[in-house]
């Protein structure tokens, strides 16, 4: 263990891990599949990084979230540790270079998303990379019953064969008891191997809120709570009216979504991380490997799908530790809104059939033809072109991909970046006439380290400023060196990407698996149901209802949830009369008491006319008998 705390400290500056830290580094460090249940918050980037680092060799980091990929490689970077990403839109000699790199460059880290595993470049590449573990995140996705199942989270298990001996850490902050056994059959574990952190946030208290007026509402809570906040909403055209409107009843707001451009979300999240504005509003794209943990109050005025994305989002309140809140804004219409989202979500397998039939007319692929072809999608003109609703789009193509028909990634925000293909020496050997090109070249030299082997992502905005010269110009120059192969510039773009991964079909031989359809909506359904009746629910301790939904069984009520805090019938808050009643049924099972010596046990912990109150209200409700002066339990 020593050589892993001295890692820690020598990276990153702690002297001790956390919670079940320890445990799974020790675990994965023997050799052994490990799984980690870790809440948000928990550290799970850390039970990973600090093994990798202890043994020679490269760690194959599989996640599906891009923008974390992005942001854990540049976290790595700035510690001096070589890290590389791959994942969708990057050109293939982009990806080439990455793959080198790791072969011969000393690399410790290969961030990957699951669509790149299967390709033939990869496993190609991969057969001469010395790998010492295989992390899977958010490992949830590989699992049919999964909230987020991702079918290109099943080409792991081939990967593993690849790798035969190497042992695989899997991660996630939201999984079931049987998506916990599910995921441990899929990735083709040796031995079940569980570590569980309790899910159980002791200082946040979880209320749910009805109003009709959910804008009100808000401003109430924001202003009874101090302290920085996050605000979700299920739409970006909402993000921006909400945060407009607070900023209106004097609370700094700023809003994000996965559609800004990179600069604009890392200006908001910065001006939100320094406490410039109190509050982000935002869709579920803002939050992953976001480190604030001062965060006093989350609020959804929307609700999410299911209750382990709650329990994510929710969980970003409070990770210091110190009080928190998490929110949820409860009116009549939204338990027909959630459920309309069924439909949606799972549209009619003929207008998925549609869907497919259109996007081959829409690339005009031939029968036969298609298998690899790789095209940026434009949602928006697709759907004006042939008459469709974006919502239903995107979950008709969800499904295709889980049928295997073809690969559709979300939003890609691929930023600009360049690498140059000429060697340092031959550089110096370029005699340019134009100033301008000469001093951009300097400044690009300057402000990036690597682009000689490496693609490095760039800003002309930052360029621009430094150089004296516009976004144009930079953006003409880098252009002009590109077609004098100096260097080979990439403009940045942002959009999803659709990839066929068979032959364009015969839309009528278009085949929907139960599978792929009808298990997948019921396992959707029973979730959306489950958010319903957290929400509907007022006599349950809202956070043992959260732990029980994730296989957590405590005994004892949170105290501070909106649940908790409510007065029973019998007049006390019904926290405390759930722990009274308890205590009284447990000392009652075995004999009689006597009122007096009943009180005189109680006392200790309760106030006496507490007690008296849960006693009146039991004797009431014949849950126990007053006979001769003695109390006796009624089992009925």
């Amino acid at each position: 263990m020593t050589d892993y705390r001295e890692i820690l400290k020598q990276y990153w500056g702690y002297d001790s891990f956390r919670g079940i830290q320890e445990a799974i580094i020790t675990s994965i460090g023997d050799g052994r599949d490990t799984l980690g249940l870790m809440p948000t918050g928990g550290g799970k980037s850390i039970t990973f990084q600090v093994p990798a680092l202890a043994q020679p060799g490269l760690c194959l980091v599989i996640t599906p979230l891009i923008a974390l990929m992005k942001d854990q490689v540049r976290n790595l970077r700035d510690r001096g540790i070589k890290a590389v990403a791959i994942y969708s839109g990057m050109t293939r000699e982009e990806i080439l270079i990455a793959l080198e790199n790791c072969i011969f460059g000393d690399y410790k880290f290969l961030y990957i998303s699951p669509e790149r595993l299967d390709t033939e470049i990869f496993r190609i590449k991969l057969r001469s990379m010395k790998v010492n573990m295989i992390t899977v995140d958010e490992s949830h996705c590989i699992s049919q019953w999964g909230y987020d199942f991702r079918p290109s989270y099943l080409k792991i298990a081939e990967v593993r064969k690849l790798l035969p001996g190497i042992p695989v850490l899997a991660l996630t902050a939201t999984a079931t008891p049987e998506v916990v056994k599910d995921i441990q059959a899929r990735l083709a574990f040796r031995e079940e191997n569980v570590f569980r952190m309790s899910f159980e946030r002791k200082n946040l208290a979880y209320i749910v809120r009805r109003t009709e007026n959910k804008a009100e509402e808000l401003l109430h809570i924001l202003n009874r709570v101090a302290g920085s906040a996050i605000v979700y909403t299920r739409n970006r055209k909402k993000t921006k009216e909400v945060a407009q409107w607070l900023n209106q009843q004097e609370i700094t707001a700023t809003f994000y979504h996965a559609g800004l451009s990179n600069e604009t979300k890392d200006a908001r999240q910065k001006s939100w991380l320094s406490g410039e504005h109190r509050v982000m509003v935002a869709t579920n794209a803002f939050g992953m490997g976001i480190d604030k943990p001062d965060v006093r109050l989350v609020v959804h005025i929307d609700f999410p799908d299911s209750p382990e994305a709650y329990f994510q989002e929710a969980g970003r309140a409070g990770r210091d530790g110190e009080k928190a809140y998490a929110v949820l804004l409860f009116a009549k219409s939204d338990p027909t809104i959630l459920r309309k989202r069924i439909s949606d979500t799972f549209p009619e397998k003929d207008y998925i059939r549609k869907v497919y039939e259109d996007i081959n007319f829409y690339y005009q692929m031939a029968m036969g033809d298609g298998l690899g072809c790789t095209y940026a999608f434009n949602i928006d003109e697709f759907c004006h072109n042939f008459k469709h609703f974006p919502i239903q789009v995107d979950s008709a193509l969800k499904i295709l991909t889980r049928a295997g028909y073809l690969e559709y990634t979300d939003e890609q925000d691929n930023g600009s970046r360049l690498i140059f293909t000429l060697r340092r020496d031959e550089l110096y050997r370029i005699q340019e006439n134009n100033p301008d090109t000469e001093k951009l070249l300097r400044t690009i030299l300057r402000s990036y380290t690597g682009v000689f082997t490496d693609y490095a992502y760039i800003n002309e905005d930052s360029l621009a400023s430094r150089t004296g010269l516009t976004r144009q110009q930079v953006y003409e120059t880098l252009v002009f060196l590109t077609r004098r192969r100096i260097l080979h510039y990439i403009p940045g773009k942002k959009t999803p990407y659709i990839i066929y991964t068979r032959e364009r079909q015969e839309t009528d031989r278009i085949h929907l698996s139960n599978e792929v359809y009808e298990d997948r909506k019921k396992s959707y359904i029973q979730r959306i149901e489950a958010m319903l009746s957290y929400a509907e629910t007022d006599d349950k301790c809202r956070s043992r209802m959260l732990l029980h939904y994730f296989g957590e069984k405590n005994e004892h009520n949170c105290g501070h949830c909106d649940v908790c805090l409510q007065k029973h019938d019998s007049g006390v808050k019904r926290n405390e009369f759930d722990e009274i009643a308890r205590k009284i049924e447990e000392l009652l099972q075995e004999n009689s008491i006597s009122v007096p010596t009943l009180c005189e046990q109680l006392e200790a912990s309760w106030e006496k006319e507490h007690i008296q109150q849960v006693l009146h209200y039991l004797l009431s409700e014949e849950k126990m008998e007053l006979t001769d002066g003695r109390l006796r339990w009624n089992p009925k």
